[in-house]
């Protein structure tokens, strides 16, 4: 079964920092384009940063810039948001999805393009 796990949310407070990670069960990451991406209460989801499947190409949504970081071990099968200096606008369910692509230095922004989602870790940026 294909599966994408995600784990490392919680409660932090404003400032504070928290990695999250992106499991792949069933499939290998090598050939997938990851994208993380975010739903807040009574907001759509959206995109907040994507690695290619080399882990050579990467974006991030403007406010994120600068406070995350993604990243990926594939020797692992996994993928990781490392976020910083967190604030409470932040608060959502995240959610790590995978995206078979042919081009290793290529991700997409597009919910679409993605196939494979995880279930969502809940952050919450409070104090």
């Amino acid at each position: 079964q294909l599966q994408l796990v995600e784990s490392g949310g919680g409660l932090v407070q404003p400032g504070g920092s928290l990695r999250l990670s992106c499991a792949a069960s069933g499939f290998t990451l090598d050939y997938y384009a990851i994208g993380w991406f975010r739903q807040a209460p009574g907001k759509e989801r959206e995109g907040v940063s994507f690695i290619s499947s080399s882990g050579g190409s990467t974006n991030y949504a403007d406010s994120v810039k600068g406070r995350f970081t993604i990243s990926r071990d594939n020797a692992k099968n996994t993928v990781y948001l490392q976020m910083n200096s967190l604030k409470p606008d932040d608060t959502a369910v995240y959610y790590c999805a995978a995206d078979r692509t042919y081009t290793r230095s290529y991700y997409s922004a597009l919910e679409s393009r993605y196939d494979y989602w995880g279930q969502g870790t809940q952050v919450t940026v409070s104090s």
